[in-house]
């Protein structure tokens, strides 16, 4: 060991625990895996759990109580922005609204309870941090990956939502940590595939993608986690995840945040294949990231050694400051303590069985009718066409969508197609006969194929009803049923009023 490496580690302790307490790996199963548990026991102060870890309530407190017997004040964190992005009620969809949904009913007191309520459960098995909520301005229509995950395209609506979610959590007894800083509104690719650009001025990042973040600043959020985007009006060269002028420039020294910086996924190709996996993850604690969210794809414990080692080997040759690095640890050490105090505060309770009444409340207020509302409620049991797009991997493939289940419990003979792309028929409508047609789609001004097969239907059945559990950005159709969300609150809620059931 050379003269400088044991300077080092006398200076801050053992290094591979410093490296491992910043790390946020996932792990596959709904136990903790052995590796996962020996970590913890050498300096591991974070998990990050998915939809693969969960299969209810009661396995999630009983997998969280295993890990917190290894370490009892480690972070469980979650991605549970209680929308279409759910990993707690994954295997059914989330009995909450999304925040566009939120957004839409504008009630600021609504949002701040609907999260409480989602921090209360997510307290009561063991979580402790949230990746939520989603801060983006969805200013771009056309953008693949936010769309409902945000509270709309207006910035003072999503900043004065932002702050309420943030504060509806954290008294439920939850870390929020809102999402993507500076701001994935504006773009039209995914950085889970690429790396998106943010061509705005400073100007325009101040008016509309900064003021959410500025309000979950002084509303008091734990944490943020960082956007792989560049923004060349702030950085021209390195993505916002690995730029010290923004993580360090803007975020801590203009914004003020103290609380903890963690990276969006740093296996996400917008940053893996341009400076490596590990690259990525050094060069972001660098910049002054404080946790690094690995797991989502790479979950092994290979995975997790691989970063851990190439973070003490920066230490080593100076590419990453000492001190740094025990900032960094420093902060997430902060962060686990206000999560043992909020844990030793919070309300208990189950959960409801059949989910969130408040959520299910909250759905009800963001349906939106326009055109003849006099074709609701429908006549009689439906035919339901659900056109089926591609999903994102923030939402995952797991997770059920639609409104033939609810609307065929509600009304008994109602029949159900669901097409992809690449599977319409020539016309869509077959199977109505006579009976009501419901027509469901997912962003329909985003898919072309699915606008065509929507025209065909509309050609043969000008009575269809079209349902919209996307962004609402093109009303088709004589009557026009936005949800703001694909939630299972937001289908019950929809099948409510299309079967005359409220």
């Amino acid at each position: 060991m050379s003269e400088r490496t044991e300077r080092i580690v006398g200076a801050t302790g053992d290094l591979a625990a410093l490296a491992a307490a910043v790390l946020q790996p996932g792990f596959v199963g709904t136990t903790p895996p052995p590796w996962v548990c020996r970590w913890l026991g050498e300096g591991l102060g974070s998990v990050v759990l998915f939809a693969r870890n969960v299969v209810d309530h009661e396995q999630v407190a009983t997998l969280t109580a295993d890990l917190r017997a290894e370490r009892p004040d480690v972070i469980v964190a979650i991605d549970e922005e209680a929308g279409d992005v759910t990993r707690i009620e994954s295997a059914r969809g989330s009995s909450r609204p999304g925040n566009f949904a939120l957004g839409a009913v504008d009630d600021p007191a609504l949002t701040e309870e609907v999260a409480r309520d989602l921090g209360a459960e997510l307290a009561a098995v063991g979580v402790t941090l949230d990746y939520a909520p989603d801060a983006d301005v969805n200013s771009n229509p056309a953008n693949p990956v936010i769309g409902v995950r945000s509270f709309g395209a207006d910035p003072d609506l999503v900043a004065r939502h932002t702050a309420a979610w943030v504060r509806g959590l954290q008294a439920g007894g939850v870390a929020a940590c809102a999402k993507h800083f500076p701001g994935h509104g504006d773009t039209h690719v995914d950085s889970h595939h690429d790396l998106p650009r943010i061509g705005a001025d400073r100007a325009r990042l101040d008016a509309i993608e900064l003021a959410p973040f500025r309000a979950a600043v002084a509303a008091g959020a734990q944490a943020v986690m960082t956007g792989h985007l560049l923004v060349p009006a702030l950085d021209a060269e390195l993505p916002a995840t690995l730029s010290a002028r923004i993580l360090g420039g803007l975020l801590r020294e203009e914004l003020g945040f103290g609380g903890v910086v963690v990276t969006d996924a740093v296996e996400m190709r917008a940053v893996s294949d341009r400076y490596g996996f590990a690259g990525a993850a050094v060069r972001a604690l660098a910049a002054g990231a404080d946790a690094i969210c690995v797991g989502g794809e790479r979950a092994t414990e290979a995975d997790a050694r691989e970063l851990r080692d190439a973070i003490v080997a920066a230490v080593v040759t100076g590419e990453l400051p000492e001190e740094r690095l025990a900032e960094a640890a420093k902060r997430v050490g902060q962060l686990a303590a206000w999560s043992v105090a909020a844990r030793a505060h919070r309300s208990t309770g189950p959960a409801a069985p059949d989910g969130s009444p408040i959520g299910l409340t909250a759905a009800r207020r963001a349906l939106r009718v326009t055109g003849d509302a006099a074709l609701l409620p429908l006549a009689g049991p439906a035919h339901v066409v659900e056109f089926a797009p591609p999903r994102n991997i923030a939402i995952g493939e797991e997770t059920p969508w639609g409104i033939a289940a609810p609307l065929a419990h509600l009304a008994p003979g109602t029949t159900t197609a669901r097409y992809a792309a690449d599977a319409v028929p020539a016309d869509p409508a077959t199977g109505s006969a006579d009976r009501p047609l419901v027509l469901v789609v997912r962003d329909l001004h985003r898919h072309g194929w699915m606008r065509d097969a929507v025209t065909r239907a509309l050609a043969v059945r000008p009575d269809a009803v079209v349902v919209e559990l996307g962004v609402p950005e093109l009303a088709a159709g004589r009557v026009h049923l936005a949800t703001h969300g694909a939630t299972a609150a937001a289908a019950r809620a929809a099948a409510e009023l299309l079967a005359g059931a409220r």
